[in-house]
């Protein structure tokens, strides 16, 4: 094996995980044709949700129409009214619910604000409703065509009840939690036996929203936006980038849920049955998704058990979140915070167990998120410099041994003496101890921490809105550079921190390169400088819509790295180390040399490669 090639393939993995991961994130071609056919179909979408729209009023209006001119109906007292509005309010909050279907309106986080520097409102009655369907034995229950009568009303809860013809009545219970994003709801009849079949086990409740568009990049947001649920083993989502409908059993949450924000409704005796949609909206509309819960929910018809249920209005926060999954009204624990897509497993542990705290403590010190970032980025690089000083050590020991390589080299100088040149480059490295497989390990056990960054700085919503250096908002990219026309690829603008990244990455591959060690096939070796030359190349475009906070980090990290092999160069001598690995040699040399698996499984398939070159250069001369 060529003694230059193993902090390349290092370099060259990292690169293809990550541009590995741009890829897969990125629109594949039927998510571009899907998305081209609903850029075209726009005025017909628009007609057709329009007429949605039109046949859902006159369904009401015909449903209330029936209710109204039947005064022997069961629901003749809820099909009339006017609609009233309640508000319920903590420290974070703001809900409002109307009478009308007995349901909230509007959520307004106040610890946040819009673009526009407004409080944000994750939906208004415009964007979202929810519905519940009962099944009566001669007339059936749609709570959102009926007009619901406040029974009680304080700071921190709301009654509604649905009043009916005698037959008892159903009520909607909400209570705000203190301090807390959580809102817990309670459905339940009374007296309403004789309304229901005592068979009847469960209720429907139909859920909607159209995701409202919260950040600077649409593309960036909606890659972060999905429908998400949890079950009793883990917690999965729609696609992110094109339209599907899933069919699930025993759901324990459901989320509507954007980059920064999320709607979450819990059922603490499990969502039965589901039908999950989610289908992107176009670009300008204000909107990312419009997203749908169907489901099948528990209910007891004699009232003696409500069915119980809790709505979460409020930020994609890990330790919120996490807090918030200990205020079940069921007792368990809820783990919300796997609403936040960390990374693969071993990433995902790494952000989980180690950057989310090493970033609170950070963050607790009041410092500008730059700085944060900044001081993230150091410690980082300080904990897996031992990592990085083994894989220098590797590199810089195989050049200290570039005179006998040379003569190696020399030796062998035709192409058909391959084999012989590189089993003799490798006894070479056996003698001396040295692996050149070394300096691909500790590449390897670094890529879950450079990784988890990648994941965990697009979720920081402590970002989001925060100012460094020229970016208003860490969160979203920067456009310094701007223009008002569509490039290929590049858009209207391009990332001042994605090119600075770039460039430094650009500097540190040839510097990279000039430390590797001579030797090998020199066409391979300028394949190699033009393929990690292009990954930087390919980041401009790649990661020019990402959030500068992601892209900062990179910049930071790739610089300090430059500097770490900077000083590294400066302070480990390659010829003294040369004469340190020729004592140890001398010391060893009447020891029989142990050598490793890897080692000996290489040189014993070299062996076996040349016995067949011979055997066939035999068998061509007969």
């Amino acid at each position: 094996m060529n003694n230059n090639k193993s902090t390349v393939i290092g370099w060259i993995l990292i690169f293809a995980v990550m541009v590995g991961f741009i890829w897969m994130n990125q629109p594949t071609e039927e998510q571009l044709a899907e998305q081209a056919r609903l850029r075209a179909a726009q005025d017909s979408i628009a007609l057709a949700e329009a007429q949605k729209e039109l046949d859902k009023s006159l369904a009401e209006a015909r449903y209330n129409q029936t209710l109204l001119q039947d005064s022997t109906s069961t629901l003749f007292l809820a099909a009339q009214g006017e609609e009233q509005l309640f508000t319920l309010e903590n420290e974070l909050v703001s809900l409002t619910f109307s009478n009308h279907g007995a349901r909230v309106t509007s959520a307004i986080l106040k610890e946040y604000t819009n673009q526009e520097g407004l409080p944000l409102e994750l939906f208004n009655a415009d964007d979202e409703s929810i519905n519940f369907m009962l099944d009566g034995k001669n007339e059936n229950i749609v709570t959102e065509k009926l007009y619901f009568q406040p029974v009680e009303v304080t700071d921190s809860t709301l009654i509604f009840r649905m009043p009916t013809n005698g037959a008892g009545y159903l009520d909607f219970s909400y209570c705000l939690l203190p301090e807390s994003y959580m809102l817990n709801f309670t459905v339940r009849a009374h007296g309403m036996q004789n309304f229901f079949s005592s068979s009847m086990k469960t209720m429907n409740v139909d859920w909607e929203q159209r995701v409202r568009q919260q950040e600077k990049g649409y593309d960036f947001e909606q890659r972060y936006t999905s429908l998400t649920y949890h079950t009793e083993k883990d917690t999965e989502h729609l696609s992110e980038m094109k339209a599907q409908t899933k069919e699930l059993a025993a759901l324990e949450w459901i989320a509507f849920k954007d980059q920064f924000f999320s709607c979450i409704f819990i059922a603490d005796q499990q969502f039965k049955t589901a039908t999950l949609a989610s289908s992107p909206i176009n670009e300008g509309s204000g909107y990312l998704k419009n997203m749908e819960a169907e489901a099948t929910v528990f209910f007891d018809p004699s009232g003696e058990t409500p069915s119980n249920f809790q709505f979460y209005f409020g930020p994609n926060q890990f330790q919120t979140l996490k807090e918030s999954s200990h205020l079940a009204t069921s007792g368990e624990n809820l783990h919300l915070d796997k609403l936040i897509y960390f990374g693969w497993p071993i990433v995902r542990w790494v952000n989980r167990f180690f950057v989310v705290y090493l970033f609170d403590w950070l963050n607790s010190w009041g410092m500008n998120m730059g700085i944060v970032l900044l001081l993230l980025t150091l410690i980082v690089k300080a904990i897996v410099f031992p990592f990085t000083y083994k894989q220098y050590l590797s590199t810089a020991k195989m050049r200290a041994l570039k005179p006998y390589i040379d003569k190696i080299n020399d030796k062998y100088p035709n192409p058909e003496d391959a084999l012989q040149k590189n089993q003799e480059t490798m006894q070479l490295y056996s003698k001396y101890g040295v692996s050149p497989m070394s300096g691909c390990l500790p590449t390897l056990i670094q890529m879950p921490v450079w990784m988890a960054l990648f994941f965990f700085v697009p979720n920081a919503i402590e970002l989001r809105g925060q100012k460094f250096l020229w970016a208003n908002d860490l969160s979203a990219y920067d456009d310094l550079l701007h223009w008002n026309f569509n490039l290929p690829l590049l858009g209207d603008h391009i990332s001042l921190f994605c090119l600075l990244f770039s460039v430094v990455n650009i500097v540190n591959t040839l510097y990279t390169m000039k430390q590797q060690p001579a030797g090998g096939d020199p066409q391979q070796q300028k394949m190699m400088k033009w393929m990690m030359l292009l990954m930087p190349i390919i980041f401009i475009f790649a990661l020019n819509n990402y959030s500068a906070g992601l892209n900062y980090y990179y910049f930071i990290s790739t610089l300090s790295s430059i500097l770490i092999m900077f000083a590294l160069r400066h302070t480990i001598d390659e010829k003294q180390l040369l004469m340190q690995l020729e004592a140890n040699y001398a010391k060893n040399q009447a020891k029989p040399v142990k050598k490793s698996s890897m080692m000996a499984r290489l040189e014993a398939m070299q062996k076996e490669l040349e016995e067949q070159q011979k055997l066939q250069q035999q068998q061509k001369k007969k």
